[in-house]
């Protein structure tokens, strides 16, 4: 990270500081939470975990060299701390000041379905022109964000920055740090809500990141999702209810070719950019044609010219990710050719439709997370395969009430594409066994239940047969990466 003294370090989050004075002009080498990774100069911030209090080990990373603490109560030793409120409050507080005093532009990147693809686009293309920082792993939350935020190095040019949420507010908090110059929603489907009601309370919590955007900030919006294309204008103000909720308000309206162009007017309002297969959008794709689990070739046209593009990651999804990252690209100055390089040169991430080749199976690994419309996407590259098609699918999360109704459209939406072999897996999915067992009389496709994960794995060299491609998809907290172990060690 750049340079930051403890004195700013107790302005930023509040804090009262206990220590030699002479210290407070010396500069932290680096913020962490994790005290294995407290080195020298570093400034620890402990965390109360729902196990494990990171209080517990402040003098451990003291003596490992750490130049300060927080910390939320006194200290009897005569090390150098920070006494504040809170320290998960003041790690973000401190991200905050942080990023304010960087001279770097931020891309923040939302939406129901395709954050982290669409994060790993926009950094392949960004990377054509730019020293490029993006958020790793799932540190996409009031944690990650900011510790992402402490990666930001000197040589750093941009930083692409994934924001997860799950209920209202957390936006907020998490944009008040990452101040993005461009903000990037994906589209906004049916996930958290059991928080957030339903799509229209989805679209109010991730438009709550406009209210951080930087002055003359861009918006760039999926203008083929329904609940995003109605967004004509993002105004300039903000303003907070008496209950604490941050109000963006915004015009509703249906784009036209007109508006879709960055600009923004006396009073900062914002006109969003729309991409999508929609030739009414800024940027739209045509000439898509699916490679098979090669990935998807498609014509991009963009104000500034066309090109042929050949993606290699599979699915037709992944069309959107490119033209959410061919705007971006636009927008911070990069050729057609540059664009083209990043989007040709994009590599799978593991968990996120990741293709394994084994000497016996194909596997399309895309298991760190799932919701309906990312499960029927998966079913649909998966429906290109050649070979014998198999779906190992798992319960999907956070979807409220209507959980079992959405379980049972994807049971169905999976027998209609066909396989040869569905394996649900997990008490919400019984519902997604019996939706495609009902459709399943039209077509062979085999359906079979598990209740449990260890129940699966005990049958599975039983129902896999060699050369099968095979799609494993479930909610990051089934760990279905252990089916996709098992798969990738099984022998016939």
């Amino acid at each position: 990270m750049e340079h930051m003294s403890l004195q700013e370090i107790t302005t930023a989050c509040g804090g009262t500081y206990y220590g030699e004075p002479s210290l407070l002009t010396r500069e932290v080498s680096g913020v962490t939470i994790d005290s294995r990774k407290a080195g020298k100069d570093f400034l620890f911030v402990p965390i109360k975990g729902a196990r494990v209090d990171g209080h517990f080990f402040i003098p451990q990373v003291m003596e490992q060299g750490a130049l300060c603490t927080l910390s939320e109560h006194p200290l009897s030793d005569s090390f150098p701390y920070i006494l504040v409120s809170s320290c998960a409050q003041a790690l973000k507080d401190i991200a905050e000041h942080y990023r304010r005093a960087l001279g770097i532009k931020v891309v923040g990147i939302s939406g129901s379905v395709g954050k982290t693809s669409t994060k790993e686009m926009i950094a392949s293309i960004l990377e054509q022109k730019y020293s490029v920082l993006k958020t790793a792993g799932n540190f996409n939350n009031e944690i990650g964000l900011p510790l992402t935020v402490f990666q930001i190095q000197k040589e750093h040019e941009v930083a692409v920055l994934e924001m997860g949420i799950s209920d209202f507010q957390e936006m907020n908090r998490l944009a008040k740090v990452a101040q993005p110059d461009i903000c990037v929603l994906t589209n906004i489907g049916q996930c958290h809500l059991e928080n957030l009601g339903d799509r229209d309370g989805v679209r109010k919590a991730k438009t709550e990141m406009f209210a951080h955007r930087r002055p003359g900030a861009s918006i760039i919006l999926n203008g083929d999702d329904d609940k995003l294309s109605e967004i004509a204008t993002v105004h300039a103000a903000s303003f907070s209810k008496q209950d604490g909720t941050t109000v963006v308000p915004y015009s509703d309206s249906t784009h036209d070719e007109t508006s879709a162009a960055s600009a923004v007017g006396k009073a900062g309002d914002t006109t969003p950019i729309f991409f999508g297969k929609d030739p009414h959008n800024a940027f739209y794709a045509d000439e898509i044609q699916s490679l098979g689990l090669k990935g998807t070739s498609c014509k991009i046209h963009t104000p500034a010219g066309d090109f042929t593009v050949i993606i290699s990651i599979p699915g037709a999804h992944m069309v959107y990710n490119a033209l959410a990252g061919t705007a971006v690209g636009i927008e911070l100055g990069l050729t057609l050719d540059e664009i083209k390089t990043g989007i040709e040169a994009l590599q799978p991430v593991a968990g996120r439709n990741h293709m394994i080749e084994t000497e016996h199976l194909t596997i399309l690994d895309d298991c760190y997370n799932a919701n309906p419309v990312s499960m029927k996407a998966s079913l649909d590259v998966l429906s290109t395969a050649l070979t014998r098609k198999v779906a190992i699918l798992g319960d999907m999360f956070e979807l409220g009430t209507k959980e079992l109704l959405l379980h049972r459209e994807v049971g169905t939406y999976a027998a209609e594409k066909k396989l040869d072999l569905l394996c649900c897996i997990g008490k919400l999915s019984k519902a997604m066994a019996d939706g495609a067992s009902e459709f399943s009389a039209q077509n062979d496709t085999k359906i079979c239940y598990f209740e449990t994960k260890n129940d699966f794995l005990n049958a599975v060299s039983s129902i896999i047969k060699e050369h099968d491609t095979i799609l494993v998809k479930a909610s990051h907290g089934m760990a279905f990466e252990e089916i996709v172990h098992a798969l990738c060690h099984l022998t016939f």
